[in-house]
């Protein structure tokens, strides 16, 4: 256990006891789980990205995926519009060109 918690029993805790966010993190993760959260990067401001993958991976599965007339459910399925899609598509095909 953390310095923090020595001696602390995280199964005599419950999510209850903490602290705004806190509360809300070990309802979703756990006691365990936000400790190790609040030991890590307590009194730190932290901004999650909209986007969980990066682009790279986004544009290399798409481009794995698609088959010619499937930009409108590839546009769905990963949240991008389909103006973006078919640029992705046409930008990866010159990248391609251009290698031969």
């Amino acid at each position: 256990m953390k310095e923090e918690f020595k001696g602390m029993n995280s199964n005599e805790i419950e999510s209850e006891y903490l602290n705004g966010i806190y509360n809300e993190i070990a309802n979703m993760l756990g006691i365990e789980a936000t400790m190790t959260l609040y030991s890590a990067y307590r009194g730190q401001q932290i901004t999650f990205p909209v986007n969980f993958f990066t682009t790279q991976f986004i544009v290399e599965r798409i481009v794995a995926e698609y088959d010619g007339k499937n930009t409108k459910q590839l546009a769905t399925k990963y949240g991008y519009s389909e103006k973006w899609i078919r640029k992705m598509i046409k930008e990866s095909k010159t990248e391609k060109e251009k290698k031969f």
